[in-house]
């Protein structure tokens, strides 16, 4: 898919009106052993959606700037890979361990296998250094009829995130995506909590993403 095509999505995603039945559930992070091949705790990132429903984008804009950064260090980058799941090849996972674990963002996919992801507007030199990702008029996305964005059991990956040993990953966000009827749904300026080393987060956003359904 040629990126030029999307050129103004970004504006256009603060146009759209938030679905009246979202299937948006909340945030939650999930942590991830990874074997000692690359130096840090590493974390993904989970959207939790209804069932059939989907990702199709995570961004930022004016009003509510992307934000995906550190507390109490920096991400940890592998030299090997790259900003995106498209740049994260399995075939080099035998020869640069650290490459499966390093810090990039994604819809859905872990590798660059059967995967569409493109990204438009977001300047990568802070992050690629290790520091906060940040962006008020970029975004990574696909299609919505690329399967990747669809949820698995109620979840939909948007990032994995390898961090200095003992710190958290904290962020900002805006999603778009589809409800299983193809309605569109967003939710604007969604966090999750930071909690090192822990599975159990964000029961309390969850609950918030709930009542903004009603």
């Amino acid at each position: 898919m040629n990126s030029s095509i999307f050129a103004g999505t970004v504006a256009t995603f603060a146009l759209v009106a938030t679905a009246s039945a979202s299937p948006y559930l909340g945030m939650s992070i999930e942590s991830v052993d990874n074997g000692g091949v690359i130096v840090g705790d590493t974390y993904r990132i989970y959207v939790n959606l209804e069932d059939g429903g989907r990702v199709d984008a995570v961004f930022g804009n004016a009003s509510d700037t992307l934000t995906i950064g550190v507390d109490g260090g920096s991400f940890v980058q592998s030299p090997y890979g790259g900003n995106t799941s498209q740049d994260i090849n399995p075939a080099f996972f035998g020869v640069f361990a650290s490459i499966e674990f390093e810090s990039f963002v994604t819809i859905g996919q872990l590798t660059n296998v059967d995967n569409a992801l493109n990204n438009i507007g977001i300047d990568w030199s802070a992050f690629e250094a290790g520091g906060d990702l940040v962006t008020d008029n970029g975004s990574w996305f696909v299609t919505p009829d690329d399967p990747q964005g669809a949820e698995s059991g109620n979840r939909v990956l948007i990032g994995q995130f390898t961090v200095t040993s003992g710190a958290s990953v904290i962020g900002q966000v805006s999603l778009q995506g589809k409800d299983a009827d193809g309605v569109t749904w967003q939710a604007n300026g969604v966090s999750w909590v930071p909690a090192p080393g822990a599975l159990a987060l964000l029961g309390v956003a969850g609950l918030a993403g709930r009542r903004r359904r009603r």
